[in-house]
């Protein structure tokens, strides 16, 4: 056992087969919340309001009213808002995709390089189907070390998921119907997905610098969520303060898919190379 897998195994007993297909959909579908950027950039282009939209006094969610008016003091006119509408529920749809394709387990190893990946299994002990024992890993410290691993990356998935769903009540249910589940489901995007960066960032710190990025991008949109609470968004760049919330949760969840895509690729590559030098 090489020293990277000895040190890896002390947090978790068991790895997944990192080279599925599953996996690598999985982080295409992270990745895909990238789009987000394009659609808003094109939608501010089309916006035919009295005023010029601006990122920092200007609501997101004044880009996706599907009707011209006034709302809450603010003239908005968004000719494009279905296209903005459709990013928000793809952006949504590819947490959930990801949150439901890439496991617990896979997540506690995926920003390490250098652990088994061969399908296998322990009769009656191994947790998760398709996972490979740890050799070595034993006793009551290995063992709280790994679930400990398993609930947190549980954790970030559970909250992508939900965060993910947020964002696509937010898509169906534009601010201007004046439906409470237009807020419900933006604080469900803010808070879950923020505190999901932290818990996924604080699992990867050891493991790759863009666990740095992750969690980072927890805090920030967390904190920006609080002192929009504190404030009630009564500051002099709303725009500003929402896109702190929102945008670190965007980048944050593009990092992780970007980091497991390496890692299958990086997997992939391996396994042919040994199928090559094996024939």
């Amino acid at each position: 056992m090489t020293a990277g897998t000895t040190e890896l195994s002390a947090g978790a007993l068991y790895y997944p087969n990192v080279a599925s297909t599953r996996f690598y959909v999985g982080a295409l579908a992270k990745l895909s919340v990238l789009q987000y950027f394009v659609a808003e950039a094109a939608v501010i282009g089309a916006w035919a309001g009295p005023e010029p939209y601006s990122r920092r006094t200007g609501y997101i969610s004044d880009l996706g009213a599907s009707a011209c008016g006034d709302f809450s003091g603010r003239d908005v006119c968004s000719p494009a808002h279905l296209l903005m509408n459709v990013s928000f529920m793809v952006q949504g749809l590819g947490m959930i995709v990801g949150a439901f394709l890439l496991g617990s387990a896979l997540l506690c190893c995926a920003a390490r390089r250098g652990v088994p990946s061969v399908r296998g299994r322990m009769a009656g002990t191994a947790p998760f189907p398709g996972l490979v024992p740890v050799p070595g890993l034993a006793g009551a410290a290995g063992r709280t070390h790994g679930s400990a691993g398993v609930v947190a990356a549980g954790t970030a998935r559970l909250l992508t998921g939900v965060a993910g769903a947020g964002t696509v009540i937010v898509g169906l249910v534009p601010e201007n119907t004046g439906s409470v589940w237009h807020i419900a489901g933006a604080l469900m995007y803010f808070a879950a997905g923020a505190v999901a960066l932290l818990v996924l960032g604080w699992l990867w710190l050891r493991q790759t610098p863009l666990g740095w990025l992750i969690l980072a991008c927890g805090a920030v949109s967390l904190a920006a969520l609080i002192a929009g609470g504190l404030t009630g968004m009564h500051v002099p760049e709303p725009g500003t303060l929402e896109r702190l919330m929102g945008y670190p949760i965007t980048v944050g969840v593009a990092a992780a898919g970007l980091v497991i895509a390496q890692r299958v690729k990086h997997e992939r590559t391996l396994r042919r190379r040994v199928r090559v030098t094996s024939g």
